[in-house]
């Protein structure tokens, strides 16, 4: 299967990074390759990036070296409480531009993922003697409740991308435009539960309507086929009506969503269209295209009782991500305590 353009920038943004990296780490994307998407390794590169990039700062024997002088025994050096300075460091850092950075839990549980992946990879292949990555505690991570929509939220969503009522003038002007697209593209994520990734790179070839089924690209690169059901067809018939009449620019012909500007609509842009809509319907909450998916796991969940046929529709590898739908379960039942206790007698004097 031919790439697409996106795809094609992609593997374009990869190979840029590369080449800031040392040598020595190019075989380790090779061997990543088959079992990881083009975005997980350009988040690898970031990462290990940002790593070496402290290590040319912090590491004895690397302060005048460049991040692709680098070597292997370099790396050798790095010890299990280097890198736990380093996620102290995350904390609060500066930009090579001068900006202000900051890492919370999950983005330092990410950075420590990857370089336990790196450092994992280097000693199975001997080139490192100990793998000291291996040694350093992973970030405790605070679980959160999972933020969905109700029921009442998903129809008032819903309710403002069909009518474009309670809009800004800015935003109506180009309803019109984009009416069909944005009801067709929420259906979707609110009745399939599927990644922007995966909505973003969705070629028009991919729906089969006899099936009543699509066909997507999961992470790792695998093919998956998702089934929808009538609200999700009838808006995606009615979308697909008006794509036809749109002559896409070179290079985004067989995409199935497209841009003001006749291009692959971005992940930007998706979540931007999501939190337009959400101000009108979920104004308290912050509503973005995973919570919708996250909205769409809850309620499957809830009508089937199945939480492996959950973790099977949404793409989960393990099980006990999915089981993080039952957070939802617990709001439900703080919210029926708040109204099982009564202090006082409406009938009482």
């Amino acid at each position: 299967m031919a790439l697409t353009l996106q795809e094609k920038k992609n593997l374009e943004k990869l190979r840029l990074l590369l080449k800031e990296l040392p040598e020595f780490s190019f075989s380790f994307f090779i061997a990543i390759e088959p079992q990881t998407s083009i975005l997980t390794r350009i988040n690898y590169a970031y990462d290990l990036k940002q790593f070496f990039r402290y290590m040319v700062q912090s590491l004895p024997g690397c302060e005048n070296k460049q991040i692709d002088q680098i070597t292997v025994q370099d790396v050798n050096q790095v010890s299990a409480q280097f890198i736990e300075r380093y996620l102290e460091y995350l904390n609060l850092y500066y930009s090579q531009d001068g900006r202000e950075l900051e890492n919370h839990e999950c983005g330092k549980s990410r950075k420590l993922a990857s370089l336990r992946t790196f450092f994992k990879y280097l000693f199975k292949h001997n080139q490192i003697e100990k793998n000291v990555a291996a040694l350093v505690d992973m970030p405790k991570l605070h679980q959160k409740d999972i933020i969905r929509l109700d029921p009442d939220e998903v129809a008032k969503l819903l309710d403002a991308a069909e009518s474009g009522e309670n809009l800004t003038a800015r935003q109506q002007k180009y309803h019109q435009y984009t009416r069909l697209r944005d009801v067709a593209m929420l259906t979707l994520f609110l009745g399939t539960g599927i990644r922007i990734s995966e909505c973003v790179s969705l070629n028009i070839d991919d729906i089969d309507f006899n099936a009543d089924a699509f066909r997507v690209t999961r992470k790792g690169g695998k093919v998956a086929t998702l089934y929808f059901w009538t609200e999700v067809e009838q808006a995606l018939l009615a979308y697909l009506e008006e794509r036809q009449k749109i002559d896409a620019l070179p290079g985004h012909e067989d995409a199935l969503f497209l841009s003001m500007q006749k291009k692959r609509i971005s992940v930007r842009a998706v979540q931007e269209l999501v939190k337009k809509y959400a101000r009108v319907g979920a104004p308290l909450k912050k509503i973005t295209p995973h919570k919708l998916r996250s909205t769409y796991g809850t309620s499957l969940y809830k009508e089937t009782g199945d939480i492996y046929l959950v973790a099977d529709v949404l793409g989960h590898s393990d099980v006990n991500t999915t089981r993080r739908h039952y957070a939802a379960m617990n709001e439900d039942r703080r919210r029926q305590a708040a109204r099982a206790v009564t202090l006082r007698d409406d009938d009482e004097d």
